[in-house]
């Protein structure tokens, strides 16, 4: 199996693949024929094999279907509708789009974007009364140049990086890539076809699209996509849909906690096997109040882009979840490797690094940035961290976001785990401020517990018992709500800008 037109045999035919709240269930015999039917309108339309199809939709079955439907027969560019007309102008052109998909009736900055780029425009089209991801498209006639299904090498999937230092860069993504990391987490998660997901990620990233969609359909389970996270409908949706697992990040979580309260008939009736969370540490804590609140393990993994999503994953009882770790390797290999490109023993601190069959072979069209990414056949994932004696990966931050205050290396999610047993802290992030002798000094922005109260100075001093004098932030902000990306990450980079700190 090594595309995705292949990885959707594994369903049954009558059984429920991609459903939505509210909604009758798509069959894998009704998904297979969309994608069938997809590619011959995809080609009709002038696009094929090797073209770049940008998908400006929203969170939705639809979304998930026009994924999957739309890399079968070329490369999907799935783009954050939220974004502005000069976003939208750059990642079109430095896409090379062939084609536009966006919903019907939308009136998306897309589109005059696209229109004066001479990119063609296709309108998806659904029926809400039918089966949820049935759709088509309608747009002007073109020619492809590359017709039909596509190939293993083929390039399935094109993301660009958060570029939140740099320009952002294309990650290219094969149908062996994505089809191998969806292999990997079913098999981490011993997914099986009575599984059901309910997907609460944004579907322009990769975590949702690969972890919660595709992992789904290579163990011929079911999915119910939501409209996008809301932590005020979720636990109707928990209600509805009677899901065995779903994956988010930290941040979600964090907010689905702070409901739990109000909604514990809808905890007691779940039937949640297992909570998957990724894409940001997961601070010891929240695992250990999901766990309390839902009576299911979390499963704690780490992923990025340059390996359509997943590296490493902490194991299903009764194997090993170290709160804290990421887990073991679960995909590609994993190496620590120093500055100069030597790998290091059990226990050295370096730099993550990892090659195998679900990493990209390179970034698009960037010559200079394969030239550092890459040693020896190793991919540098930016990363800093330290395996244990048992293969457990701990990662101690992103290397640059790490402090260095007068040449001492500080780790913020060390800080941040030390903030977050404060009884009144419900969210810390700590960062780097400019300081005139020392080059970086430490910070933290934090959120308090609903009806707590702790000072600034109540909160260093209680940082100041756990920690040495040098990584006790010097400055602590309290806010309402730390600002977050678009996937609900929260921004450690740019963070002092942000506040007025810089």
């Amino acid at each position: 199996m090594a595309t995705i037109l292949e990885l959707l045999e594994h369903g049954a035919a009558d059984a429920p693949a991609i459903g939505a709240p509210e909604r009758l269930s798509l069959s894998y015999a009704g998904l297979r024929e969309q994608v069938n039917r997809t590619i011959s309108q995809l080609n009709g339309l002038g696009a094929g094999r090797g073209d770049a199809v940008a998908i400006v939709l929203p969170n939705g079955p639809e979304m998930a279907t026009a994924f999957v439907a739309i890399a079968a027969g070329a490369t999907t560019a799935p783009l954050n509708p939220a974004y502005t007309a000069d976003e939208f102008e750059f990642y079109l052109t430095d896409l090379e789009a062939r084609l536009l998909v966006v919903q019907a009736g939308e009136d998306s900055p897309a589109i005059n974007v696209a229109q004066r780029l001479g990119i063609p425009v296709a309108r998806l089209e659904c029926d809400l009364n039918g089966p949820a991801g049935v759709f088509r498209l309608t747009g002007e006639a073109g020619t492809a140049t590359q017709s039909g299904a596509a190939a293993e090498a083929d390039i399935a999937l094109v993301l660009h990086t958060s570029g939140t230092t740099a320009r952002p860069k294309i990650v290219p993504l094969t149908h062996g890539n994505v089809c191998a990391s969806a292999r990997h987490i079913a098999a981490s998660l011993e997914l099986s076809p009575a599984d059901h997901c309910l997907n609460v990620m944004p579907l322009f990233h990769i975590h949702g699209l690969i972890a919660a969609v595709l992992s789904s359909l290579q163990a011929g389970a079911q999915i119910t996509c939501t409209p996008g996270f809301n932590a005020l409908k979720f636990f109707a949706w928990l209600d509805a849909a009677r899901p065995s697992w779903y994956t988010a990040v930290p941040t979600m979580h964090q907010a689905i906690l702070g409901r739990a309260p109000r909604n514990q008939d809808s905890i007691a009736a779940a039937r949640l096997s297992f909570i998957r969370s990724s894409s940001a540490p997961l601070p010891p804590q929240v695992m250990a109040e999901l766990e309390s609140t839902f009576d299911a393990p979390v499963i704690e993994s780490y992923g990025m882009t340059e390996a359509a999503h997943q590296m490493a994953s902490n194991q299903l009882p009764p194997g090993t979840r170290k709160p804290g770790s990421v887990g073991v390797a679960a995909g590609p290999e994993i190496a620590i490797m120093d500055a100069q490109g030597g790998l290091l023993a059990t226990g050295a601190t370096g730099e993550v690094v990892i090659r195998g069959s679900n990493v990209t072979a390179g970034y698009q069209n960037n010559p200079a940035a394969n030239a550092t990414a890459f040693t020896n056949g190793w991919f540098r994932t930016g990363d800093q961290g330290v395996m244990d004696d048992e293969g457990f990966l701990r990662i101690t931050g992103r290397l640059k976001e790490i402090i260095n205050r007068g040449g001492e290396k500080i780790s913020p999610r060390e800080v941040d785990e030390v903030l977050m047993d404060h009884p009144a802290v419900a969210q810390a992030v700590t960062f780097a401020v400019p300081h005139p002798k020392l080059g970086e000094d430490v910070a933290a922005a934090i959120v308090l517990k609903d009806g707590a109260a702790a000072s600034e100075s109540e909160i260093r001093a209680f940082a100041g018992e756990r920690l040495m004098d040098g990584k006790v932030p010097r400055k602590i902000v309290l806010m309402d709500e730390i600002p977050k990306g678009a996937t609900g990450k929260l921004q450690r980079i740019g963070l002092a800008e942000k506040l007025g700190l810089a």
